[in-house]
């Protein structure tokens, strides 16, 4: 059988390994990218008319785009847990940004499986670069599969573009370039060159190579935005499009390079985001599409996001899929296209086979979220509010859409009910006139939750 190589995008990448050539494995290289911070209407292709993508959109031109897939959460550490774990937040370990005493993340613990643990022990090499989120030192991602990593480990340490240090295989490695608060490496950069010096390489081993790239997040800032330079737009704005497009030109160069070892025609490319953008963006550059909301809530413009589909021969170019699809899906859609199976009792729905037009595909019973809102001022003398708290529930089934939104006092909070098949912007709360709806709702909510979450609440 000849080999396909599956990359999907979201924002990972680099290792020691390089990619196997086709027909020399059984199983199929992957690549898993995720932009972060990245709304849903920032590109293209999903109708951003100010930010230039050409490369994802060529991207979606030649492949299948979703337009009904969302994130695992809406801000950073449990939408990546979600997609690592194929799990929802009512039963990951993080269900929102957090800090610990160490004022760093929580780790998320080592009995979890990832998708990374699940390819390492079916023979494949696996790689992370970018931001892991999910845990300090001692928590790294080769405690949880990953074979090489090159990046951030703590997310508070991922706004700086230009640190002083960034982590090899859990080793602090010092950026000379960077001290003493010097701008000679931007961290984006290093790690396309990992990237690319990744695919430059060559192994009979089949691998797994995981790209959380930490642009458009903030701090905005990009050593180069010359593409937007005579805009008449705040610097910003100005700095946020070209990191969109910095992002959209490397991609560019991965596929370059996967033609020049001749891995183009073998490679399954999905691309998405960890949650949707901030405010600002939202309504300067609509970049959260035509949605409500925006990162840190549970409406649509803080979990819908995009996902590309790209693979020559096998996805039909030009396709547009309303399937409903969620962050937790990736895992058993990556474990199918491996050849290997997802653990049992996950969350995850495999969208592998809505990929390749063949086989059943499964729909969902219904999508579940909660976010805890974290206090950065807990601890100030005159802080009144806790540590952090249940900010918001959400569930979706049918074209049925509930958002709860909950107080420190009222964490029962009021369900609003939305009907996305005539209201796709959330802007008519139906739920006084559908009380049946509103019950089964409540019925969903409480079973698809479960308190494994030590931090989420914090009691202690």
């Amino acid at each position: 059988m000849k080999l396909q190589t599956i990359l999907i995008a979201t924002a990972f990448l680099g290792s020691s390994w390089g990619p196997g050539r086709p027909g020399e494995n059984e199983k199929p290289n992957i690549i898993l990218i995720m932009a972060d911070d990245m709304g849903y209407g920032d590109l293209g292709c999903y109708g951003q008319k100010m930010i230039q993508t050409p490369n994802i959109d060529a991207l979606a031109k030649g492949g299948l785009r979703f337009t009904t897939y969302y994130a695992g959460n809406t801000v950073c550490a449990p939408s990546r847990e979600a997609l690592l774990t194929g799990m929802h937040t009512g039963h990951t370990s993080i269900r929102g940004n957090f800090l610990t005493d160490e004022k760093e993340d929580p780790a998320m613990p080592s009995e979890k499986v990832t998708v990374a643990e699940l390819l390492k022990g079916a023979g494949y090499h696996t790689a992370l670069i970018g931001k892991w989120g999910l845990g300090g030192e001692g928590h790294s991602p080769e405690t949880q599969g990953f074979d090489y990593s090159y990046g951030y480990l703590d997310q508070i340490q991922a706004h700086n573009y230009f640190p002083p240090f960034l982590y090899e295989n859990g080793k602090k490695v010092m950026l000379d370039q960077n001290a003493d608060g010097k701008k000679g490496a931007y961290s984006h950069h290093l790690f396309v060159d990992k990237t690319l010096r990744f695919l430059e390489s060559s192994a009979k081993e089949p691998f797994f190579l995981y790209l959380p790239y930490t642009i458009p997040h903030g701090e905005h800032v990009i050593p180069d935005n010359s593409a937007y330079a005579g805009k008449d737009w705040p610097e910003q704005f100005k700095n946020y499009a070209a990191m969109i497009t910095q992002l959209d030109s490397d991609i560019g160069r991965i596929m370059q390079m996967l033609k020049e070892k001749g891995l183009d025609k073998n490679t399954l490319i999905l691309f998405t985001s960890d949650n949707g953008a901030n405010p600002g963006f939202a309504k300067f550059f609509r970049s959260n599409g035509v949605f409500r909301g925006n990162k840190t809530n549970l409406y649509e413009g803080g979990i819908r996001e995009p996902l590309i589909a790209y693979w020559p021969g096998k996805i039909k170019a030009g396709q547009v899929t309303g399937h409903v699809a969620a962050g937790w899906d990736v895992l058993p859609t990556i474990c199918q296209a491996a050849g290997i199976k997802a653990p049992a009792g996950i969350d995850g729905v495999s969208f592998y086979p809505g990929l390749l037009g063949t086989g059943k595909q499964v729909i969902h019973p219904y999508l579940y979220w909660e976010y805890y809102t974290y206090n950065y001022n807990w601890n100030k003398p005159d802080a009144t509010m806790p540590r952090n708290w249940l900010d918001s529930r959400a569930l979706r089934f049918d074209h049925w859409k509930a958002v709860v939104k909950s107080t420190p006092t009222d964490l029962a909070g009021k369900i609003e009910l939305y009907d996305l098949a005539k209201d796709s912007t959330e802007t008519t709360d139906l739920a006084a006139t559908h009380p049946e709806v509103v019950k089964r709702v409540k019925e969903l909510m409480q079973s698809a939750t479960k308190a494994n979450a030590p931090y989420f609440p914090y009691k202690h």
